[in-house]
């Protein structure tokens, strides 16, 4: 290691204060550190190439932190971004590697403080939204900070399920305002993954009006016992008839009219499975739409059935069953209902609509008769 002495000199003098964070601007070759009192900076002046001089100081800052010149290994990336780092996170902070910081960003349960100087450390959309992923940070002051930051450069997010996860982790708790929610539905005419963010998030901030179906109030009062035990299928069926059920219908018709490409249509078939959280054998959706028929027909027609479903079947009027079978089908739809269709191409907009036509336009029957 080489360093001059005038940065080694202030680099130590910096390291031997408390730190919360530190981060390196490659392209003003300047230290940043987060302490108590502020930000503190040292202007590096190179006496090498500016990528072996960052290694030396890299070199450096790990020496003091970790007690060795190793540095963040950065061959456990793909491990780490998976959430299983969680010792020394703190430290992992004072590295200056933006892969550290990422590593530490991915840990699950981060605490509210952690999280804050992750984000001082290396501010990022990728970062923001995994940040957003966690509750104590959307339920503390980090939380509005970084959905400005995300709907700031939301206009100018290429990836669309980036744009789906965006407008889905903003929408939680009361991170953006009424109004707020009101333009992000605006948009969504113009861009289609808009629609399947707010399908993830909590059906009561879908800006349509409320207005229940015909026969939830009836449907309600005939299941009353039966959710009153918290029976799953009577509890989804009344919500599916309730005003905001039926606002989600409505947002599921508009984000199946023109989804752009593959990634965006799973995202909206695994929000149709979080939507129905019933006790089905298959998690992710069944691979055939025709099991989901055959299954919804014998739970409605036939004794062979659960009890928690025969119950509901049963207590309801028989005039209501079409709309409880209708349900019943969207229920049992996830990711792995689109194998077939996805399985061995990759085919996007018009080409991937037109293949999924033999699954989405059944689908679509079904909401038509559950908003009627």
């Amino acid at each position: 290691m080489q360093l001059s002495n005038e940065d080694n000199l202030r680099l130590n003098v910096l390291l031997a204060q408390p730190l919360q964070a530190v981060r390196i601007n490659e392209s003003t070759m300047t230290v940043h550190a987060l302490t108590d009192k502020g930000e503190a900076k040292v202007r590096l002046n190179p006496t090498a190439r500016d990528e072996q001089y960052l290694r030396w100081v890299r070199e450096l800052l790990s020496m003091k932190v970790t007690g060795s010149p190793g540095g963040y290994p950065i061959f456990l990336k793909r491990w780490t971004r998976m959430g299983h780092a969680r010792n020394n996170l703190a430290q992992m902070l004072l590295l200056g590697e933006p892969e550290a910081v990422a590593a530490v960003v991915y840990t699950p349960g981060l605490s509210h403080d952690i999280a804050r100087r992750a984000w001082w450390a290396s501010p990022s959309s990728t970062n923001a939204r995994c940040l957003l992923e966690n509750p104590e940070v959307v339920n503390g002051e980090l939380g509005k900070e970084l959905t400005a930051y995300l709907l700031e450069f939301l206009p100018f997010e290429e990836v669309q399920l980036d744009v789906v996860d965006t407008v889905r982790l903003c929408l939680q708790g009361e991170l953006v305002s009424a109004e707020e929610r009101e333009k992000l539905w605006s948009r969504a005419k113009r861009k289609n993954p808009f629609y399947i963010g707010f399908l993830h998030a909590d059906a009561a901030y879908i800006p349509l009006p409320d207005k229940p179906h015909r026969q939830h109030a009836d449907v309600s009062a005939q299941l009353a016992a039966l959710i009153e035990t918290s029976n799953p299928y009577a509890n989804a069926f009344a919500s599916t008839l309730s005003n905001t059920g039926q606002n989600w219908l409505r947002a599921l018709q508009l984000a199946m009219e023109k989804p752009v490409d593959q990634e965006v249509v799973i995202s909206l078939f695994i929000a149709i499975s979080k939507r129905f959280p019933l006790p089905l054998p298959e998690r992710r959706g069944v691979r055939e739409l025709s099991s989901a028929l055959q299954r919804a027909e014998q739970f409605c027609h036939s004794d062979d059935c659960p009890a928690e479903v025969k119950a509901v079947r049963d207590t309801l009027n028989p005039a209501t069953l079409p709309l409880f079978k209708a349900m019943l089908i969207l229920a049992q739809m996830g990711e792995d209902s689109l194998i077939p269709y996805f399985g061995g191409n990759d085919s996007v907009g018009s080409v991937m609509r037109k293949r999924l036509e033999p699954l989405t336009q059944p689908l679509l029957a079904q909401t038509t008769l559950l908003l009627k």
